[in-house]
This record gives C-alpha cells, sequence and structure tokens, in this order.
C-alpha cells in the first residue's frame, strides 16, 4: 500500500485545515486508513483511524469533538478534518494503512505515508 497525503500548512489557532491521504495497491481498499502526528521533541502518537467500510472510527482522546475522519473508498482516499485548531496541534500529521483501524490505535501501522506538516500560530 502506498500512501501520498496533502493538505498541511500555516493556520492561526481557531482556524481549520483538511488533510487528505490517497491509497494505492492492490489491497488499499481493504485496509484501515488513519492519521497519527509527531510534534517537535514528542514520539509520534496516534490521531485517528477508520476502518474499511466507514462505517466505525477510533479517535485519540485530544481529537474527539475537534477532528473527523472520513474515507471516500470510490477513490480510497481518507481525509482528516481538523477544526478549533490549537498550537499543540503543532506537528507533521502522518498517513497511515493497517489491516486493523483498533491495531492502530495502539500506535501501530504496517505502512505509513510521507508527513504533511501542520503550523498552528497563536
Amino acid at each position: 500500500v502506498q500512501l501520498q497525503a496533502s493538505g498541511g500548512g500555516l493556520v492561526q489557532a481557531g482556524g481549520s485545515l483538511r488533510l487528505s491521504c490517497a491509497a494505492s495497491g492492490r489491497t488499499s481498499g481493504t485496509y484501515g486508513l488513519g492519521w497519527f502526528r509527531q510534534a517537535p521533541g514528542k514520539e509520534r502518537e496516534f490521531v485517528a483511524s477508520v476502518i474499511p467500510n466507514g462505517r466505525s472510527t477510533v479517535y485519540a482522546e485530544f481529537a474527539k469533538g475537534r477532528f473527523t475522519i472520513s474515507r471516500d473508498n470510490a477513490k480510497v482516499t481518507v481525509n482528516l478534518q481538523m477544526n478549533s485548531l490549537q498550537p499543540e496541534d503543532t506537528a507533521v500529521y502522518y498517513c497511515a494503512a493497517d489491516r486493523s483501524a483498533w491495531r492502530m490505535a495502539q500506535g501501530e501501522s504496517e505502512y505509513w505515508g510521507q508527513g504533511t506538516l501542520v503550523t498552528v500560530s497563536s
């Protein structure tokens, strides 16, 4: 599975950004898709994931109520809508794919895309 993320950028606190990730490869449509992030000087952490049919999602506590993950299986893309962004959300965001969306919530993933930088200014 190959993953190509896009949509990062600079936003002011309280603003919104939408990240997108296109998945390709023979089995990409059968994998859970998700997002992780890594802030400067910190370990990578899970953000959100969605199961292959898109009907169930998992969120990190900090993402609940502010971030929304969705997937388009016709295009095999996964999106992350981020609202009410705060400076602490500044990080490189990584798209990921794994056979289990729930395993991703434990911090594991089989495939990783390149990161896209999100910077939130105060």
